[in-house]
């Protein structure tokens, strides 16, 4: 995968191609490799416009991918591409997955126990306090913070969570190696020791206004609620607050002062229908999340093996009654019963009641259609 690495790396460095165009070429050429070397015809006939096609000649002429991606590496920058085991898989199951992710720390399964947080830069005291309470709460349930280290709500978010011994993930508008702004370069690198600092952006890229609309996907796409503290009408917090809603994600928001400008935001998410919060412990109950450190040890002593395969393989958004599992994989009532039982521990599966049963993931996600 290293060889082929380089060539996700090397599409990604080319301005005009994002995940719809990265796609296309995917999907035109067999291998990544044929397409970095294919010729300009290729690339007008796979879709691409020709200021990215130029774009691209251009690159390849200029760069040793080989010796570029041993640089990323000697840094201590992880990349991690769609196709890699530890790309994060709620990440994977959004529109737009960014197709590579540079990584400074560490990004873990009990990542996907992860709850975006996010708000306006100017924070009252009220938010302030709010923001310090449900962060806190959440890392102490065992939830990762996710939020974008800017200044305001998305740096208390990720301090809070810190200081109570959790993990917390930031996304950023720039290169990894960037830090915007660069008041914050403290706290990055504590959350680079307990957690991580990841962008789709490469290397070098500048936190210019263009590039934060598009993290916020990430920063919903990683979680599996966001939590809108303050915001204004305008707020960039209601854009990610609106990616998850398109994601099929829980959406929650604090009620403020209806004369505040900066609770404008949020009390208009709640009247179009999203969760008001008015205690942290609303996030656990509507995510069914009580049991979070329960469920990461669950999956720590029990791997999967090739009978949980085989099940979660042909579970949909329909739930699947036990006798239809057992026809469709081959195997017996027992032993399906018990890696059922094992798999609803470990949080993969939900039992819906008559022996059915559906992915934990698609039941979470027929739900949010019910909500802003």
């Amino acid at each position: 995968m290293k060889d082929q690495k380089k060539y996700w790396i090397g599409f990604n460095l080319v301005k005009g191609i994002g995940s719809v165009r990265f796609k296309q070429i995917q999907s035109f050429f067999s291998d990544l490799s044929l397409a970095w070397d294919a010729p300009a015809e290729s690339f007008h006939q796979a879709g691409l416009p020709q200021k990215a096609v130029t774009n691209l000649l251009t690159l390849r002429n200029q760069i040793d991918l080989e010796q570029y991606y041993e640089s990323i590496l000697e840094k201590g920058i992880e990349v991690l591409t769609l196709m890699d085991e530890g790309y994060p898989r709620l990440l994977k199951e959004i529109d737009q997955s960014p197709p590579v992710i540079y990584v400074r720390g560490t990004l873990i399964q009990a990542d996907e126990f992860a709850v975006a947080m996010v708000g306006t830069r100017r924070v009252s005291a009220y938010g302030q306090q709010v923001a310090r309470d449900v962060s806190t709460f959440l890392a102490g349930h065992g939830l990762t913070v996710v939020s974008g280290l800017a200044r305001g709500v998305d740096a208390l978010a990720h301090q809070h969570a810190l200081k109570a011994g959790g993990r917390t993930i930031a996304v950023l508008g720039s290169g990894v190696d960037v830090i915007y702004p660069p008041e914050h370069r403290k706290l990055a690198q504590a959350i680079v020791e307990n957690g991580a600092i990841i962008s789709d952006y490469p290397l070098g890229t500048q936190p210019e206004g263009q590039n934060f609309p598009p993290r916020n996907r990430i920063i919903s796409g990683l979680s599996l609620a966001t939590i809108v503290v303050e915001a204004g009408q305008r707020s960039g917090a209601l854009i990610t607050a609106n990616f998850a809603v398109e994601q099929g994600r829980e959406v929650f928001a604090v009620p403020g002062n209806v004369l505040s400008p900066v609770s404008r935001g949020t009390n208009r998410l709640i009247q179009q229908g999203a969760y008001a919060l008015v205690s942290p412990q609303d996030v656990l109950d509507v995510l069914d999340l009580t049991q979070v450190e329960a469920i990461k040890t669950a999956r720590q002593v029990l791997p999967a093996d090739s009978t949980e395969a085989a099940i979660i393989k042909i579970l949909d958004f329909e739930p699947t009654h036990i006798d239809e599992i057992c026809h469709r994989t081959g195997l017996s009532i027992e032993k399906v019963s018990a890696a059922l039982t094992m798999m609803e521990l470990k949080g993969m599966v939900q039992h819906v009641g008559g022996m059915r049963y559906a992915t934990v993931r698609e039941m979470a996600g027929g739900q949010g259609d019910k909500h802003v």
